[in-house]
């Protein structure tokens, strides 16, 4: 999966989770949407001493569940229905490949606080790069805010399409355009 594939969704949603979950939460939301409608053996070794237990489980999920795995299909499923359940499990075992990894996590919930505070943020001005001058000695392109503090714009910022950025003075903030 591409990164920019990694942010086009909403991860947390497709597990049927928030966002404030720990690992563990999150595996076992996984287990349940992969196992929803899944027959599965289920093997478990438990050890209580020296003998080892083995224990064969049976689980079970109703057919008429949302979520479908692709090995158990029956043939009756009309196809464009198979087809949905089908990249449902895909989108949920990707969900799982990004929140089950720490550091693509990271950088997933990273990206998703940059997008609501964007969101959210009030904008006092929309400019293009064009219009800020370079600082040299700062190494970001500058903006003067109208109260006489400034708007800085780094380097790691400009490669994004748009940014928002934050007078270092007072609370106003600016949308920086890229012009392509």
């Amino acid at each position: 999966m591409t990164p920019e594939n990694i942010f086009s969704k909403d991860w947390y949603k497709i597990l049927d989770a928030s966002p404030s979950s720990n690992l563990q939460e999150l595996k076992q939301q996984y287990q349940k949407m992969i196992l929803l409608t899944c027959i599965h053996l289920v093997s478990l070794t438990m050890s209580k001493g020296s003998p080892q237990t083995h224990l064969t489980l049976l689980i079970t999920y109703s057919i008429n569940s949302p979520l479908y795995h692709p090995d158990k299909q029956s043939p009756d499923v009309p196809s464009g229905e198979a087809e949905q359940r089908v990249q449902r499990f895909i989108e949920v075992d990707q969900a799982w490949k990004i929140l089950g990894n720490e550091e693509t996590k990271k950088a997933y919930d990273l990206q998703r606080h940059a997008a609501e505070l964007k969101q959210s943020w009030p904008v006092d001005a929309c400019i293009s790069v064009e219009d800020m001058t370079w600082d040299n000695d700062l190494q970001s392109y500058v903006f003067e805010c109208r109260c006489g503090g400034e708007y800085h714009l780094y380097n790691d910022e400009i490669e994004e399409n748009d940014t928002v950025i934050c007078c270092n003075t007072c609370s106003l903030s600016i949308e920086v355009q890229q012009n392509t």
